[in-house]
C-alpha cells in the first residue's frame, strides 16, 4: 500500500462564509462586543475551520510521537535516555499526564513509537513505526537521512489520516524524547536566525551550567549545519524523529481540513517548520499555551500566535494543549447557546 502524502499538498482555505456568519452572531449575543475576549475569536475560528454555524470540539484525537536522540551523547539532559522507553509504557498504562487528560476529555490517545534505544514491548495504544533506535548526534552530523525524514513525515501524515477516519474535530500532537528540547532549540535557531543563548532552556531541569553546555552543543550543531533555511533540510539536519512526525501530522491535518491545537515549545517548533514549508497551514492552527522554555515566545512571535494560557508548563506530551481544551469547548458552548438580543428581548447598544 502506498504511503499517504497529504503533507505535501497545500492546505485548503477555511470557510470564510462560516467565519462571517459566526462574527455576525457574536455581534448580536447578549453581551458587550468583545467582552468574552479571545473566546469570541476562538468560536469564529472554529466555525471557519469546521465550516459550521455550530462549531464543536467533542471528538479529539491525540497522537504522542516518541523517539530517541543521538545528541544525548553530548550529556545535554538531566534524565537518562531510557526514560523515553519507560514513558511510552507509562502512556500506554494510563499513568502519564496526557493519559489522564485524554481520559478527562474523552479523547482518543495513541502513542507512535518512531524508535528508541531501549526495547519497547507490544503495548495497547502504541503504534510501532520504527525508523531507527535514535537519530544521529546532530552536533557532529545530520540527525536524519532523507529517507528517515520522509518516513517520519509520513508517520505523522498517517496519524492525521487516522484522526480524520475517527471523525475527530480537533487534533493534538504531543512529543516524548529525552534530548528533544536540544533538537527543537537548534531547529528554532536555524529557522529564525537566532543565537542559542537566546533560545536554549532547562528542558528536563538543567541548572545554569547545564544550560550553558547545552547552548554550546547547539552552537556546534548550527556551525556544522550552515545557512540552509529550507525547512525540510533543517529538519533532516537538526530535528528528531518525533519533531519531523509532528511536522508531517500538522501539515497532514491542515490538508485534510482538521484544526490543530498546538502544544508547547517542541510542537510549536514543528508547527513553525510546517508553516515555513506550507504557509497555508497557519490558518488551521490554534495555540494552547506559552511554555516556560525561553525559546517558545520567539517561536510564537514568528507564527504571529497569541496562546490562550501561561501556566509555567514545560512537560510536553501534548499536556498543555489538553489543559486548554475546556476553553475551546466553552467558546463553542457560548457561541452556540447564548441568546441574541432579539431572542432575549434585551436592548442592544443602540437601544433597539
Amino acid at each position: 500500500m502506498p504511503l499517504p502524502t497529504s503533507w505535501t499538498q497545500p492546505p485548503p482555505e477555511p470557510c470564510h462564509t462560516s467565519a462571517e456568519r459566526a462574527r455576525a452572531r457574536q455581534a448580536v449575543l447578549t453581551k458587550p462586543p468583545g467582552s468574552l475576549g479571545q473566546l469570541e475569536q476562538l468560536a469564529i475560528t472554529l466555525a471557519s475551520v469546521q465550516a459550521s454555524d455550530t462549531p464543536e470540539v467533542d471528538k479529539i484525537y491525540i497522537s504522542v510521537f516518541a523517539g530517541d536522540h543521538g545528541v544525548c551523547d553530548e550529556g545535554i539532559s538531566a534524565f537518562p535516555q531510557e526514560v523515553t522507553t519507560q514513558m511510552i509504557a507509562n502512556f500506554a498504562h494510563g499513568g502519564a499526564a496526557i493519559s489522564v487528560m485524554a481520559g478527562e476529555l474523552g479523547a482518543r490517545l495513541e502513542v507512535v513509537n518512531l524508535g528508541t534505544v531501549g526495547e519497547v514491548p507490544p503495548l495497547p495504544g502504541v503504534v510501532d513505526q520504527i525508523i531507527a533506535p535514535a537519530t544521529a548526534n546532530l552536533a557532529i552530523k545530520d540527525a536524519m537521512s532523507q529517507e528517515q525524514l520522509e518516513k517520519a513525515l509520513n508517520a505523522g501524515d498517517m496519524a492525521a489520516q487516522r484522526a480524520v477516519d475517527s471523525h475527530s474535530q480537533l487534533f493534538i500532537g504531543g512529543d516524548m524524547g529525552i534530548g528533544n528540547t536540544t533538537s527543537a532549540a537548534a531547529l528554532a535557531c536555524a529557522l529564525l536566525g537566532e543565537q542559542p543563548q537566546n533560545l536554549v532552556g532547562p528542558g528536563t531541569g538543567l541548572d545554569a551550567e547545564g544550560i550553558s553546555h547545552k547552548a554550546g552543543v547547539v552552537k556546534k550543531a548550527l556551525q556544522r549545519h550552515g545557512d540552509n533555511t529550507n525547512p525540510l533540510a533543517v529538519l533532516a539536519s537538526l530535528g528528531g524523529f518525533e519533531i519531523a512526525a509532528l511536522t508531517g501530522a500538522i501539515m497532514g491535518c491542515a490538508a485534510r481540513r482538521t484544526p490543530v491545537l498546538v502544544d508547547g515549545f517542541i510542537v510549536s517548533v514543528a508547527a513553525l517548520a510546517a508553516v515555513r514549508q506550507q504557509p497555508g497551514v497557519r490558518r488551521w492552527l490554534l495555540f494552547s499555551h506559552e511554555s516556560a522554555e525561553p525559546g517558545h515566545r520567539s517561536v510564537l512571535n514568528a507564527l504571529k500566535a497569541e496562546p490562550l494560557l501561561y501556566l509555567s508548563m514545560r512537560l510536553g506530551e501534548g499536556s498543555g494543549a489538553a489543559i486548554a481544551v475546556p476553553l475551546l469547548r466553552s467558546a463553542c458552548a457560548l457561541h452556540n447557546h447564548m441568546a441574541t438580543f432579539a431572542d432575549a428581548g434585551v436592548s442592544d447598544k443602540s437601544g433597539a
